[in-house]
């Protein structure tokens, strides 16, 4: 089912942006041979004669010729593999006398076709992104990185930052986003190295630098039970206190401290503002319905660090003009966020096993399939629709890279004419782009090889 879904969302999304070609191509009077969906062999095709529109089964090389042959009528084909699709035009690679081939328009109409596949793959991007935003709020996320809980943290309370405050850099990386804080991070782990933040205080730049605390733990994960009756259970870590007291999973936690648990969030508010030391905690749960004698156990200090405040996450309902806005902020985010990754990667500070090809991309998409499958159909469409967005939105700023074989590649040689007022050499063009078409498929398989070594 992983696969299934992983091809289903690539294929649409190549799709759109050939349609992108198509649509342009056909406004500027160039003739269109074919636009398929899927690769290899044609099972339907759907041909225009002179006694109308008929459907053509395993349509051939020659058959496609000989219908085409003196009438411009596009052929739609359905291909035997589902994966992408494609658009060819007549004159896209060679040199033709006919006024409705790709070479002989004008280049300002050759870059409109060239720049419509892109576009079309952020138009999808961004149409998507306003109906999850429509359904389901905007992910705060995209939103500057704004403190909205300064935790009970000695080294935090020494830097005077408060509730509000707005995180600009982070050890001298720029912090535009809460996902810029997050992914900072996730990337760089906490240690006992000072932190150096800037951040806006009404208004006026602020500057703090610190160590993190380090965190006393009890190890455990949890949940909310229904209906307001506490928290179960959900893992122990082994050979920390929870495990060690002999609680189990499955165990509901009742009071802490004598403090009413009656839901996750109120646990968590608990640690908040009352962080855990090496002072034991005292608490009362039950196991199978049943009330337990109350335990003490005493936290231990663990190698983790925490920062000492949460940044805004979650989402927020937003109104129709709040939606194009927010929608706009997204794919902003998500663009110059690719855009940055690619400087990253030319200047040496990712490498090819930071990268993620087709086989990593279908399990990152098996694993937002795996972990929303049971949340009904609609959390499962917003979930894989937010996949779609992101693999649009990279796709997009991918297929405009100046290299040769993508549209990129092919817009610099526009450019090149516009400049020098005649075409490179179509003999030439062809050659470079065949030469940076075995390139792309070597570099793809490269990435393919460590998708599989990290699976394996």
């Amino acid at each position: 089912m992983n696969v299934i879904i992983a091809v289903f969302i690539f294929s649409f999304i190549i799709v759109v942006h050939e349609l992108g070609h198509f649509l342009l191509a056909k406004k500027n009077g160039i003739f269109v041979k074919e636009f398929s969906i899927g690769m290899g062999p044609r099972i339907i095709s759907l041909v225009r004669t002179s006694k109308g529109r008929r459907v053509v089964c395993f349509l051939s090389p020659h058959e496609m010729e000989v219908n085409q042959d003196g009438n411009y009528n596009t052929i739609y084909s359905l291909k035997l593999f589902p994966i992408g699709g494609s658009c060819i035009m007549l004159g896209e690679d060679e040199g033709m006398e006919d006024d409705n081939a790709y070479s002989n328009k004008s280049v300002w109409a050759r870059i409109s076709v060239t720049l419509a596949g892109p576009f079309f793959n952020f138009l999808l991007a961004f149409v998507l992104c306003m109906v999850v935003i429509g359904i389901s709020g905007y992910d705060i996320g995209y939103s500057p990185a704004v403190i909205n809980q300064v935790l009970n943290s000695p080294a935090m309370k020494s830097t005077g930052i408060k509730q509000g405050d707005l995180i600009t850099n982070m050890n001298g990386t720029e912090i535009s986003a809460g996902y810029d804080f997050l992914n900072y991070i996730q990337l760089n782990p906490l240690s006992g190295d000072k932190v150096e933040l800037t951040y806006i205080h009404n208004g006026r730049r602020g500057y703090a630098t610190y160590i993190p605390d380090r965190i006393y733990k009890l190890g455990f994960n949890y949940q909310s039970v229904p209906n307001n009756k506490g928290v179960v259970i959900t893992l122990l870590t082994n050979n920390l206190p929870m495990e060690n007291a002999g609680l189990l999973v499955g165990d509901v936690i009742h009071k802490i401290n004598g403090y009413t648990i009656k839901n996750e969030d109120q646990l968590q508010n608990y640690f908040i503002e009352n962080p855990l030391t090496k002072t034991e905690v005292f608490i009362t749960y039950s196991r199978n319905d049943k009330l337990q004698k109350p335990v003490r156990i005493t936290p231990v200090l663990s190698k983790e660090y925490e920062l000492g405040f949460n940044i805004n996450t979650g989402r927020q309902k937003a109104d129709s003009l709040e939606i194009i806005k927010s929608s706009a902020v997204q794919i902003k985010y998500m663009v110059t966020s690719t855009v940055k990754s690619v400087s990253q990667l030319i200047q040496g500070k990712l490498g090819l096993h930071d990268m993620t090809g087709p086989v990593g991309v279908v399990g990152m998409i098996g694993t937002v399939y795996n972990a929303n499958k049971n949340d009904g159909l609609l959390n499962l469409f917003l979930s894989l629709a937010n996949m779609t967005i992101l693999l649009s939105a990279n796709l997009c700023v991918m297929n405009l890279l100046p290299l040769p074989a993508l549209d990129g590649g092919r817009l610099v040689f526009l450019l090149l004419e516009v400049y020098r007022k005649k075409a490179v050499k179509q003999e030439r063009e062809g050659l470079i782009h065949f030469v940076g078409l075995v390139a792309l498929f070597v570099f793809m398989v490269v990435v393919m090889f460590n998708d599989v070594r990290r699976l394996i």
